[in-house]
């Protein structure tokens, strides 16, 4: 097993380029990768080596969202337009080409999906991840990333698709 110091070398940029895609904020995808790696130190000795280092540091980053999260929403602290606002700010290629109007839909539609096509969507467009880094935080394959992406890709045109045909 490697010493921390290096598994924060090699680690710590997936693990916030991950958190940085489920939260959209800089200063708390820092906050939450720092306490991330203190977890790491302390379970240390738990990690039994079933799955790749850079997975579990990413379940430890997505259980410590979640809390904030819920930590969050019992304060009330967390506006959707506050939210909407920051996402409306990334500039990736996607979002060039997406009016406002069209990339606020996009994420209505998406809460619609399950859990993982969400996070999917979000890594791949939000974060600008390629699909190998996808699914090695995902503890997947690229190819099985890839896959999903498209598929989710699929659902979404298949919510637009009925929603118009509601509206008629």
């Amino acid at each position: 097993m490697q010493n921390i110091e290096q598994i924060y070398e090699q680690y710590c940029n997936t693990v916030y380029k991950y958190l940085f895609c489920l939260t959209h904020n800089e200063d708390i995808a820092e906050d939450l990768t720092q306490e991330t790696f203190a977890i790491a130190v302390k379970e240390i000795k738990k990690f039994k080596g079933n799955c790749k280092v850079s997975v579990w540091l990413c379940q430890i980053a997505k259980h410590l969202w979640y809390k904030e999260l819920k930590k969050n929403r019992k304060n009330k602290n967390i506006s959707l337009e506050g939210i909407t606002e920051e996402i409306q700010t990334f500039e990736t290629t996607e979002d060039i080409v997406c009016s406002n109007e069209d990339k606020l839909k996009l994420f209505k539609d998406m809460q619609k999906l399950d859990e993982k096509s969400k996070e999917l969507i979000y890594l791949r467009m939000v974060g600008n991840l390629d699909f190998s880094e996808i699914g090695e935080i995902l503890g997947k394959t690229a190819n099985w990333a890839r896959v999903n992406f498209y598929r989710a890709k699929q659902k979404i045109k298949e919510v637009n698709k009925s929603g118009k045909e509601n509206r008629m």
